[in-house]
C-alpha cells in the first residue's frame, strides 16, 4: 500500500461497525439496582443479628468492571483472587434482566443447605455465607447485560467472608434469630 493511503476493506462499513459496537454494548447497573441489592442484603443480615453493609464506590466500580467483562465473554467465572485483594465475590447469571432483590433471594436461599451445627464452607452455601458474614463491612455491586439480553451480576465484599480458619464460620455465620 502506498504511503498516505488508507485501507478500505469491505468489512469496515458503517453498518458492520455499528453491529460490532452493538454486540459489545453492555448496560450498567443503576443506583436503584445497587440500592435494591444492598437493602436485601441488609434485611437478611438483620435476621442474623449482624451489622448492615454499606455501599462502597470503589467496590461498585470494580464489580461493575468485572460484570462488564463477564457480559462481553458470556462466561460466568470468578475473578482471580489476586485481582480482588481482600474482597470476596458472589456472581449471578440469568438469561433475562434480573432484579436486584431476586439475585439476593437466590443467594440467600442457600441457607436451606447450610448446617449451623457443623459450620463451614461448602460450594452450595458460599453465596449465603458471604452475604451474612458478620465481619464484612462494605460491598459493591455491578450488573451488565450482554447483547443477547442475559445479565451478569457481581457483588464484592470487604473484608471477604468464607474464611476457613478454625472458628471463623462459628463467629461470622450466625443462625437466624427467632
Amino acid at each position: 500500500m502506498a504511503p498516505g493511503r488508507s485501507f478500505r476493506g469491505s468489512l469496515a462499513t458503517p453498518a458492520t461497525l455499528s453491529l460490532c459496537i452493538h454486540a459489545l454494548r453492555v448496560h450498567r447497573a443503576s443506583k436503584q439496582f445497587n440500592n435494591e441489592v444492598l437493602k436485601a442484603h441488609n434485611e437478611y443480615r438483620q435476621k442474623h443479628g449482624v451489622p448492615p453493609l454499606k455501599l462502597c464506590k470503589k467496590l461498585n466500580h470494580e464489580a461493575q468492571q468485572y460484570s462488564e467483562a463477564l457480559a462481553s465473554t458470556r462466561i460466568l467465572k470468578h475473578s482471580p483472587e489476586s485481582s480482588r485483594g481482600q474482597c470476596g465475590e458472589n456472581l449471578a447469571w440469568a438469561s433475562y434482566d434480573q432484579p436486584g432483590k431476586e439475585v439476593a433471594e437466590r443467594w440467600y436461599s442457600e441457607i436451606k443447605s447450610y448446617n449451623f451445627q457443623q459450620p463451614g464452607f461448602t460450594s452450595g452455601t458460599g453465596h449465603f455465607t458471604a452475604m451474612v458474614w458478620k465481619n464484612t463491612k462494605k460491598m459493591g455491586v455491578g450488573k451488565a447485560s450482554a447483547s443477547d439480553g442475559s445479565s451478569f451480576v457481581v457483588a464484592r465484599y470487604f473484608p471477604a467472608g468464607n474464611v476457613v480458619n478454625a472458628g471463623f464460620f462459628e463467629e461470622n455465620v450466625l443462625p437466624p434469630k427467632k
